[in-house]
């Protein structure tokens, strides 16, 4: 395991950091999420599929043992940010795969955030009643 491919991702507040090693055989293959297995950790199926949605749509799944650390967020948030990594990680592995993660959105970071509160109002929108007299 001396050759890796690294990257990181993020989305909402979670930040991922992302290691792939290639492997010869795509048997036993790890998926490893802050020193636990990604079923483990994630505990919900979609999670997991959403993580691992970049090495499916190349046909490269198996082909790495991977291994992810994540801060920050909550779960959802942290499948998004491992996704862009292993998908940014791919890239720098082989070039020729940006066109197809492209075309898939799984390399564009996506933008949106939580609202900041504002003053004068109860949360982010909501205002205090309103009464005329």
């Amino acid at each position: 395991m001396s050759q890796f491919y690294f990257a990181s991702g993020s989305r909402k507040e979670a930040v991922a950091k992302v290691w792939l090693y290639p492997k010869a055989s795509n048997e036993n293959w790890k998926f490893i999420v802050n020193n636990q297995s990604a079923e483990k950790y994630f505990g919900r199926f979609d999670l997991l599929l959403l993580a691992q949605q970049p090495l499916k749509i190349t046909n490269l799944l198996g082909h790495f043992d991977v291994k992810c650390e994540v801060k920050g967020g909550g779960k959802s948030g942290q499948a998004g940010a491992i996704s862009l990594g292993i998908a940014r990680a791919l890239v720098s592995y082989q070039p020729e795969l940006r066109k197809i993660l492209a075309d898939a959105e799984l390399l564009k970071r996506d933008p949106r955030e939580k609202e900041r509160c504002k003053y004068g109002l109860a949360k982010r929108r909501k205002s205090f009643q309103w009464t005329k007299r």
